[in-house]
């Protein structure tokens, strides 16, 4: 029902600058989705790294990236955008977008519930 692509991984010091885009395409029209960013590290659990719901005025931020990644949704709201500034090696991941189509400001940190998700782009960070 929906498919996601993203762009934008690559390779950068420790304190740069990277911005990851996911496109969101669907034949339906949702208007109460959330999407996501989360991202695994080799030999880690993957974890939410931000989430927005279209319709809602808060966005979820890790502790761990706060105040370094902003999350938006840009273009009619079909564009996830991940800012990621002063980048860590710590931040070194594989960068995944995701969708939930039934959402809600409640239900956006329901993980298990983004169904969609694109392939991943890649980050890394170098010390």
């Amino acid at each position: 029902q929906v498919q996601l692509a993203e762009s934008g991984g690559g390779s950068v010091q420790a304190g740069g600058s990277l911005r990851l885009s996911c496109v969101a395409v669907s034949e339906y029209m949702f208007d109460r989705y959330c999407m996501g960013w989360f991202r695994q590290a080799p030999g880690k659990k993957r974890e939410a790294v931000a989430s927005i719901y279209v319709r809602g005025e808060n966005t979820y931020y890790a502790d761990s990236v706060k105040g370094r990644f902003t999350a938006s949704l840009v273009n009619d709201k079909t564009t996830l955008y991940l800012q990621m500034n002063n980048l860590k090696p710590e931040d070194t991941a594989m960068y995944h977008c995701a969708a939930m189509i039934y959402c809600s400001d409640e239900y956006q940190t329901l993980w298990d519930e983004y169904r969609y998700w694109a392939k991943g782009t890649q980050v890394i960070v170098s010390s």
